[in-house]
């Protein structure tokens, strides 16, 4: 039995609206192994029903996991609990989250970061002494969450049936994770929310977004009472907004003060703390303050209306955040904050019909984010396909593939998909995938103390990767920081010239962090070495990130091609612009080149000892479309960097026709150097097949591409150049495609040349298939009564009848009728033009002549 001392906030004394659901919470959870429960934020859910529930019968004197998505969020809640009994944090009720906790032999409520549940299942798969596990503001769907739901229903179906579960939220849809849970009840508490009027002040897009949010906080403390609540993306704009308000003199009593998940404990105790008597803070928030806990004294919000979120994306296999439009749901949310104690206000910097535009809901974590450190959980809780567990939205296919790719990569997963020792050990350390296996192989791959010591670098590295960066751009500086991991390794060990070269720029909060969670997990290894040099940064990074090693471009920019095959620079003034190699730790992933934000330099030998298991040496051969050639060369390559090239001369004379025949199939057989009677010869091709399609080949551009193989590859054999097949016979070539028996057929139905009554043998002109020309001076046709004909008589000639001067005078198929008709017309011009020449009366029976004749000889 808990039994309650009067130390308590004036508002726990006074119901709270979850009050009246409770004894239908209780009925629901003694009933059934899970309910759900639906409270608006102030309802007081977060302490009121742990505390409510540790008597029940069901729970039989176990344990009750509350988890949490944030670490303010978990401190803040225990604290409150704790203070409602008259306790200290410890005993009751306890916490327990990464690198801190505290729980006793009497704790029976601890507050949990999702994140740990995953590891207490995984160290007792059955949660023995756990009665109810409460999934606190569920609404905000982070990756942990739905894992660790999804792992305790595994619990409770196979090893636990008795396991309570609760669901709480204030805007998620109830219905659905009720059917998740099997079908559980859903609770629904009535919200007790002062009235907020909502004040739009639409920012320019010109406007920095904390220059916006300060001049609204000055026009809030002029118009409104209460403390003020700012809702900012982020820290660097927290600490923008910040300089400005405190430019110029605020109203008198009146205070700022940041508060974000970065911070020590005891600034974000202090911004949720209640002011002082007589004075008002503003509170210059992430959306770490949107839910699960409560600042006391805020009337007033002001919502730049933007959040900072990660977006993983495997095309590049990089997490960057980005700066984003909040939901609708989470806009509300954060009005919601300005009407907990009385009425408020919130200003809304954007306009009143954006709110249209707003998405009802974030996207849940599990379909954006990086889910390798998803998968390595999954395998270590022996699940290799994430069907086998409920979700309220399955990990993406394609993400969960990549990601299991990387694991395998990494050693931590077998052939079979199974997790390996290695994996094992990678999961215990708590960090990503990449920094555990870092860590890991550093140490084994080291003999002794050399091995120690680039482990314990490795910790000094993972932290620096995991914490905030603990450099910033200095102050009216052009461009980012340095890029170089190995200035951050000194700030990091206390090396005095760095923190001295760097002064202005080290956020000594950064610091702090890192340098207390690399000991934490030096501890955690047992590692007693003091860290290996700064100058190993670059080969334990490259045990992180095998796909982010990159070889400088040529030229005079700080270009980089990545393993992958994607590209990078280096922007600004960088110490590393001229390294051939680097380990890229961190990108912004934009297109086409990512700006390489954090990396190291990696020496060719080191690459060649880290990698030499995956550089392979090809015999290539290649088209080099500048030279129109064949190149055959031996190529040292890991991924897409080239490691060493040199020309050959012995390349297999099979691929070199391949890559010939291949760059004339991408080019076109027009690229060809097709000969005049080889041009001819194709002609006369294309003729037979428009006249009789079954029997003649096709020898358009198409089909001749379609069918090198069968016509080009023999005369393409041992020629290196396109230009060279000019010593090739490519009309040989496309005879290759007829018959030996057709190939007697060609002259007889399409002649090259036909003999005219005047003796001369005129070429035909195949040019257009459908009609073949002939094209011959009139006079030369004198006594013919029809036209020539081909394709054994089946095909007439189409005529150019030309002039002694060889221009057309008469188009015709029709020679009868020519000379019938038009002849007489044309001849009266003809006399005039060529009064040397012989034009009969007659021409049927006039002699025909390829020469000039006077009149009269």
């Amino acid at each position: 039995m808990i039994t309650r001392t009067s130390t308590r906030h004036a508002h726990d004394v006074n119901p709270l609206p979850i009050d009246a659901a409770l004894p239908e919470l209780r009925a629901a959870l003694g009933a059934g192994p899970g309910a759900v429960l639906q409270a608006p934020p102030g309802a007081g859910k977060t302490t009121r029903v742990p505390l409510a529930l540790l008597d029940e019968p069901w729970l039989g004197g176990g344990h009750i996991l509350l988890l949490e998505p944030r670490r303010l969020a978990a401190r803040a809640a225990a604290w409150r609990m704790a203070h409602t009994l008259g306790e200290r944090v410890g005993e009751t009720v306890g916490w327990r989250m990464r690198m801190d906790t505290r729980v006793g032999k009497r704790t029976r409520i601890e507050v949990v970061t999702e994140g740990v549940l995953t590891r207490l299942i995984h160290a007792d798969p059955a949660l023995e002494g756990v009665g109810l596990v409460i999934f606190d503001e569920f609404h905000e769907r982070s990756l942990n969450g739905d894992l660790g739901l999804a792992l305790t229903l595994e619990t409770r179906a196979i090893l636990r049936p008795e396991l309570r579960i609760l669901v709480m939220s204030a805007t998620l849809d109830g219905a659905a994770v009720a059917a998740l849970l099997g079908g559980a009840p859903l609770v629904s508490s009535a919200g007790r929310a002062f009235p907020v009027e909502v004040r739009y002040r639409p920012r320019r897009a010109e406007v920095w977004v904390e220059r916006a949010a300060a001049a609204a906080v000055r026009t809030a403390l002029a118009e409104s009472d209460g403390d003020v609540l700012v809702f900012l993306p982020g820290a660097r704009e927290i600490r923008r907004a910040r300089e400005l308000l405190e430019a110029e003199p605020l109203p008198r009593g009146c205070y700022v003060v940041p508060l974000a998940g970065t911070m020590p404990q005891e600034e974000q105790d202090l911004a949720i703390a209640p002011s002082p008597a007589g004075r008002r803070k503003v509170v210059l928030a992430t959306s770490i303050a949107e839910t699960s806990l409560t600042i006391e004294g805020v009337r007033v919000v002001v919502d730049a209306g933007l959040a900072r979120v990660p977006r993983f994306s495997p095309r590049t296999g990089m997490t960057r955040l980005e700066t984003v439009r909040v939901s609708r749901a989470s806009a509300e949310q954060r009005r919601g904050r300005a009407g907990r104690v009385a009425p408020g206000v919130c200003y809304r910097l954007w306009a009143a019909a954006e709110d249209a535009h707003l998405v009802p809901h974030a996207t849940p974590e599990i379909l954006e984010a990086d889910l390798a450190p998803l998968a390595l959980d999954l395998a270590e809780a022996g699940v290799r396909d994430p069907a086998e567990l409920s979700w309220l939205d399955a990990p993406p296919a394609a993400s969960f593939a990549r990601a299991r790719e990387l694991l395998a990569e990494l050693g931590a997963l077998d052939g079979e998909g199974r997790i390996t020792p290695h994996g094992r050990r990678m999961a215990k350390l708590a960090m990503h995938p990449r920094l555990a296996h870092m860590v890991l192989a550093a140490r084994e791959r080291g003999a002794g103390a050399a091995g120690a010591a680039d482990a314990a670098l490795a910790c000094s590295l993972a932290a620096l990767l995991v914490e905030r960066d603990v450099l910033r751009g200095a102050s009216g500086a052009a461009g980012p920081p340095d890029a170089d991991v190995r200035l951050r390794l000194e700030v990091l060990h206390g090396d005095a010239g760095a923190a001295h070269a760097a002064h202005g720029q080290v956020d000594r909060d950064a610091v702090r962090r890192s340098r207390a969670q690399a000991s934490a997990w030096r501890e955690q290894l047992a590692l007693a070495a003091p860290p290996a040099p700064p100058e190993r940064a670059g080969v334990l990074l490259a045990l992180a990130y095998p796909d982010r090693v990159a070889q400088r471009r040529p030229g005079r920019e700080p270009r980089y091609l990545l393993r992958g095959g994607g590209g990078a620079l280096l922007a600004g003034a960088q110490s590393l612009a001229a390294e051939r190699y680097l380990v890229t730790a961190e990108l912004d992933g934009a297109r086409p080149e990512s700006r390489i934000l954090l990396a190291a330099p990696l020496s060719e030998s080191a690459l060649a000892e880290t990698f030499g298991d995956q550089i392979v040496t090809e015999h290539t051969v290649e088209w080099d479309d500048a030279e129109r050639a064949v190149r055959s060369r031996r190529r040292t390559r890991l991924g897409a960097i080239v490691l060493a090239e040199s020309a050959t001369s012995d390349a297999d004379p099979t691929l070199v026709q391949r890559a010939l025949l291949d760059a004339v199939a991408r080019a076109g057989v027009g690229a060809l150097p097709w000969s005049a009677s080889a041009s001819r010869l194709r002609e006369r091709l294309a003729f037979l097949h428009e006249y009789d399609p079954a029997r003649w080949p096709d020898v358009s551009d198409a089909a001749l591409a379609a069918s090198l193989d069968r016509w080009l590859a023999p005369a393409a054999w041992g020629v290196t150049r396109l230009d060279a097949l000019a010593r090739a016979d490519l009309g040989e070539a496309l005879l290759s495609l007829l018959p030996w028996e057709r190939r007697a057929e060609l002259d007889e139905l399409a002649p090259t040349h036909v003999t005219v009554p005047s003796g001369s043998r005129v070429p035909i002109d195949y040019g257009d298939p459908r009609a073949p020309v002939l094209a011959v001076r009139l006079q030369e046709m004198f006594g013919l009564s029809e036209g020539p004909r081909i394709a054994r008589g089946a095909v007439p000639l189409t005529l150019h009848l030309l002039s002694p001067a060889r221009r057309p005078v008469q188009v015709t198929r029709d020679l009868a009728g020519f000379w019938r008709t038009t002849y007489f017309d044309v001849r009266k011009d003809l006399r005039g033009r060529y009064p040397k020449h012989h034009w009969p009366d007659d021409p049927m029976a006039a002699v025909p002549t390829d020469r000039a004749r006077r009149r009269g000889e």
